[in-house]
């Protein structure tokens, strides 16, 4: 096990968050001309709580794949409650649960360690390494990401693909200058039910669109866990996972689990979900490259405890060039909903229904207009990184599906509509919303350098 002090961590930080510049370094990569496309896909994951162990479980269903090390502040954790209380995170319970699984494939009952890393730059410096999940609270996504790139790696990233706007822009592009693999964790495109959905309204089966419902789940409007101000047990461990943003006190309620209630690491529920459901609404009118012409956020409620500072309750009101309008909002039935002139489709999770019940019966063809994959989400971001093709959610689809939340941030806090311009991603003569939505107020010593 590798163990970094506190100046050793932030050095490497400063020396190494930023974009690396000018010619690209990568590592020594699996999918060369002369490899064969049998080999093995090594991979590292970044963030090991509930998401990271899900997405570990998903890794290792994958034969091609070998989850080789992992990284994470925390030894062990058991998110929100108390020590020893139900399941057990961390590195050590992961590489612990790695090792098991690989144990009972091998024929010899017996399996390789798992290196386990406290400083994210170790894991993704390996050379052997050819891809890494990221799978940390939002606002690591960025730094941990950009490392992953600057030393060559693919990337697979939970969604939000970021926590600020501006980060999002820098990976996207970043991605693009190095013709990586980035795979967002908007699971949702690789399944069915949204495939299905996607392929009626971009074939036009109810006529023109005319509106599209977002519904996204409400937020915290109370402490979720105790409130109880706790000290630290290891200093340089819990400011290391505040990292960038505010080291705010620490408590249950805003640690390991419910952490996305505050905007310092995360953006609600609405920034959770809006990657889900307003990511099948962009699909379905083709925006992965673009955006709304004009967004508003409207009747917002915050929660009545000063624990959260994300909205309670949200709309944010969507206007398009094609004459679409959509709401993004906690009111709305959840999953995402259109209606056209010849009727409506709405799908969420496990479900589809629409106003015209043999639209959706499995015999029905609705046109030529395909997005159909026969793969998982997982599985997709294995195939990209050995045909070298985009996945179905790549890093700027990623980052155009959320920008309406954070567009809708700014809208709020400066109570006025915003006019956007999708192709500069730029807000129309309006200064200081330009400035708000590109600001990234990192804590020293991190930073994310676009120079």
């Amino acid at each position: 096990m590798q163990h970094f002090n506190r100046r050793d961590f932030l050095s490497r930080s400063l020396s190494t968050a930023g974009l690396l510049v000018g010619p690209q370094i990568f590592s020594k990569r699996l999918f060369a001309q002369d490899q064969s496309a049998n080999e093995v896909i090594n991979v590292g994951v970044v963030g090991l709580g509930s998401r990271g162990f899900n997405l570990i479980d998903d890794f290792l269903k994958e034969a091609d794949v070998r989850i080789v090390a992992v990284s994470d502040p925390y030894e062990t954790h058991y998110r929100d409650r108390p020590w020893g209380k139900g399941l057990a995170h961390g590195r050590v319970t992961a590489a612990q649960r790695i090792e098991q699984a690989y144990a009972k494939r091998s024929k010899s009952g017996k399996a390789d360690k798992v290196a386990m890393y406290y400083d994210y730059h170790e894991l993704c410096g390996r050379e052997d390494i050819d891809a890494v999940v990221i799978a940390t609270p939002d606002h690591w996504h960025a730094l941990c990401t950009m490392e992953a790139l600057k030393q060559g790696k693919d990337v697979y990233c939970e969604k939000p693909v970021t926590h600020l706007f501006a980060e999002g822009q820098a990976i996207y592009r970043e991605v693009a200058s190095r013709n990586a693999i980035f795979q967002t964790g908007s699971q949702q495109r690789s399944t069915p039910e949204f495939q299905q959905a996607v392929n009626l309204i971009r074939n036009g089966v109810i006529g023109k669109m005319q509106t599209i419902e977002v519904g996204l789940p409400e937020s915290y409007n109370m402490p979720q866990g105790e409130t109880t101000v706790l000290q630290p047990e290891n200093e340089e461990q819990y400011n290391l996972w505040c990292g960038p943003s505010e080291k705010m006190p620490l408590m249950r309620s805003r640690h390991h689990r419910w952490w996305r209630g505050h905007r310092a690491f995360g953006g609600g529920v609405l920034m959770d979900w809006i990657g889900h459901h307003n990511d099948i609404a962009h699909w379905s009118m083709n925006l992965d490259r673009s955006g709304p012409k004009r967004v508003e956020a409207i009747d917002w409620v915050y929660p009545e405890t000063a624990i959260y500072n994300t909205p309670f309750h949200y709309t944010i009101h969507c206007e398009y060039e094609n004459g679409v309008s959509s709401t993004i909002s906690s009111r709305n039935l959840l999953g995402t909903k259109w209606i056209g002139e010849a009727g409506w489709v709405h799908v969420t999770r496990g479900k589809i229904q629409a106003s015209n019940q043999s639209w959706i019966e499995p015999t029905f063809n609705p046109g030529p207009v395909t997005v159909s994959t026969k793969v998982n989400h997982v599985r997709n971001f294995i195939d990209g990184l050995r045909t070298r093709t985009a996945c179905i959610a790549d890093a700027e689809t990623g980052h155009r599906s959320i920008s309406p939340g954070h567009l809708g941030y700014v809208s709020q806090t400066l109570k006025r509509a915003l006019e956007w311009d999708a192709k500069t991603e730029l807000i129309v003569n309006d200064v200081e919303a330009n400035e708000m939505l590109a600001s990234m107020n990192y804590r020293e010593p991190w930073k994310l350098s676009t120079m």
